[in-house]
């Protein structure tokens, strides 16, 4: 099965008198379809855009894997943990909340912050917060994220080239930027595709693009 999402339908969020704005892909906050809620772990894909000085002030995780993917601009991250730091783009960040952890998120800087956040449910909840940065990942170079049992994969085409989907029973993809094209859909920046029990499928990318690819296990349906 392929259902492809159009980032033209994702729920508007955020707070925009504040500088921030939030394209939600799954049911999140108070906008809530019971149709909506998951897909295996992945309980949230969020767009973000953070105005220079806008920020997210110290709130509560708990018993979720945040990944964080900066587009444009650079976040700053204070927890709980004592874990500070900036991340830019071509930096993956994660947050295992555990039991509970508690963070701050900013765009500190000049110009406007974009950034791309998935939320993962753990296989087992409860646990220690952690957290770490992956400076500069390379093309093709897998991110487990063993607490949700999914691997990130980030991609960047040039135009022409062809992607092959991992074969895992659950493949959820996101558009970052670029032209694409998987079974005879277009794709373009903020679409999303939740794929399940699919083989042999290839991306092509029609211009240079920037795309992530989770790959998920089996078995990840338990209540939320």
């Amino acid at each position: 099965m392929i259902d492809v999402r159009r980032g033209a339908d994702r729920y508007e969020g955020g707070e925009p008198a504040a500088g921030i704005t939030t394209r939600h892909a799954f049911s999140f906050g108070s906008h809530y379809d019971p149709d909506n809620l998951r897909f295996g772990p992945v309980l949230a894909c969020n767009e973000e855009t953070l105005a220079a000085g806008a920020g997210f002030d110290e709130h509560p995780h708990s018993h979720t894997e945040i990944v964080t993917w900066v587009v444009e601009g650079e976040l700053t991250h204070r927890d709980d943990t004592g874990e500070e730091g900036v991340v830019r783009p071509g930096d993956v960040q994660r947050l295992s909340a555990g039991s509970g952890a508690r963070h701050v998120e900013r765009n500190d800087g000049a110009g406007r912050l974009r950034f791309v956040q998935t939320w993962l449910a753990p296989l087992t909840p409860g646990g220690e917060p952690s957290y770490e940065v992956v400076r500069g990942i390379a093309e093709g170079t897998p991110y487990p994220v063993p607490a949700a049992g999914a691997v990130l994969h980030v991609r960047r085409p040039g135009a022409g080239e062809r992607i092959p989907v991992p074969e895992a029973e659950r493949v959820y993809l996101h558009v970052v930027h670029g032209d694409l094209r998987l079974d005879g859909e277009e794709l373009g920046p903020g679409d999303a595709v939740r794929i399940t029990g699919e083989k042999d499928l290839e991306i092509t990318a029609g211009s240079p693009g920037e795309l992530l690819i989770w790959e998920l296990p089996e078995q990840t349906d338990r209540p939320g």
